[in-house]
């Protein structure tokens, strides 16, 4: 049976991962140790795993290319949460000899819940309303109604789907697109199907829900952005390189786009001297779509789960690409 000695739990940003399983069901003599903090580029995380044999990486914040695995020698078993990592080098993980494990997925309603929370804060402009009024201040802006106005919705799928209903009971008229959009999908849930060209030009809100892929990276790019209204929001709970960044903010300095809202940064953490932290008309939050009890129960319990099976010699939920 493989032996377990040292368990790694990265990217542990709010110090919690120790109360969503039960850990102390580890072989006894494992050494758990839980990273509070993001170990930075491949010298950082070289160093920092060396010694361990086994990883738990939260998603794709610290991602595992060949460089990084062909220099971690002691490495058995890598487990991601969700179930699938687009940052792990799977046949480096296979060359090396490294069972790369997943877990069950989780946060489609969570991160539907975070776009309406984000857009919300947009049209309402809560965050700086917050601060006015916590400064002594009161009523500084004019809100936008979202009753009446067009959400498009980009991706279908099980966050876009969830996204697309809300709408519809808000009263907005919701249109969606994607390359490979079910029409009566889209139809059962009272959203008119269209070109994406005729979604980006006139809808009110943009909302980005689909898996980050060649076909999808870079999806709304300067092109895409000059079809939008210049009083046009835009909202991204997907995955940042869907966007190109610098368009985007080039649009927002310049005053062709209304706004944008972001949960996914093409860096994370967000660098101190991110241009993002003085855009303007925008509201940003550090990827807190999945972020909820719920899912880091799920992801956790599995992710022990994984370690234990492997340890007894059966491995499960296996990746391979």
């Amino acid at each position: 049976m493989p032996e377990i000695r040292r368990v790694a739990i990265l990217d542990d940003y709010q110090r919690t991962a120790h109360r969503y399983a039960a850990w102390e069901s580890l072989p006894d003599g494992t050494q758990l140790t839980f990273f509070p903090f993001h170990l930075g580029g491949t010298e950082e995380v070289v160093a920092a795993l060396l010694p361990y044999d086994v990883v738990v990486a939260m998603r794709e914040r610290t991602p595992f290319p060949a460089e990084v695995l062909d220099r971690l020698p002691n490495l058995r078993l890598l487990v991601t949460t969700g179930p699938a990592n687009a940052t792990v080098d799977m046949a480096a993980a296979a060359r090396r000899g490294i069972v790369v494990s997943g877990t069950r997925g989780a946060g489609l309603t969570s991160t539907a819940e975070l776009t309406w929370g984000l857009l919300h804060a947009l049209t309402r402009s809560l965050p700086a309303e917050e601060r006015t009024l916590r400064e002594g201040g009161w009523q500084q802006t004019v809100g936008r109604d979202l009753h009446g106005a067009r959400l498009g919705v980009v991706g279908l799928g099980g966050v876009g789907s969830r996204v697309a209903r809300v709408g519809v009971a808000f009263g907005m008229e919701v249109v969606a697109w994607s390359a490979h959009l079910d029409p009566g999908h889209a139809k059962a849930l009272g959203v008119t199907p269209v070109g994406k060209r005729e979604l980006l030009s006139t809808s009110d809100v943009v909302t980005l829900h689909v898996r980050l892929s060649p076909r999808t990276r870079g999806l709304i790019g300067r092109d895409e952005l000059a079809l939008m209204r210049p009083d046009a929001l835009l909202v991204n709970t997907s995955r940042a390189p869907v966007v190109d960044e610098a368009a985007l903010l080039a649009a927002l300095h310049a005053g062709t786009l209304g706004g944008a809202a972001l949960d996914v940064h093409s860096t994370e953490p967000l660098p101190a001297d991110s241009p993002w932290r003085d855009a303007p008309r925008t509201v940003l939050s550090p990827h807190l779509g999945y972020v909820t009890a719920g899912t880091y129960e799920l992801f956790y319990g599995d992710a022990l789960g994984d370690i234990l099976a492997y340890a007894a010699g059966e491995p499960i939920r296996v990746l391979t690409r």
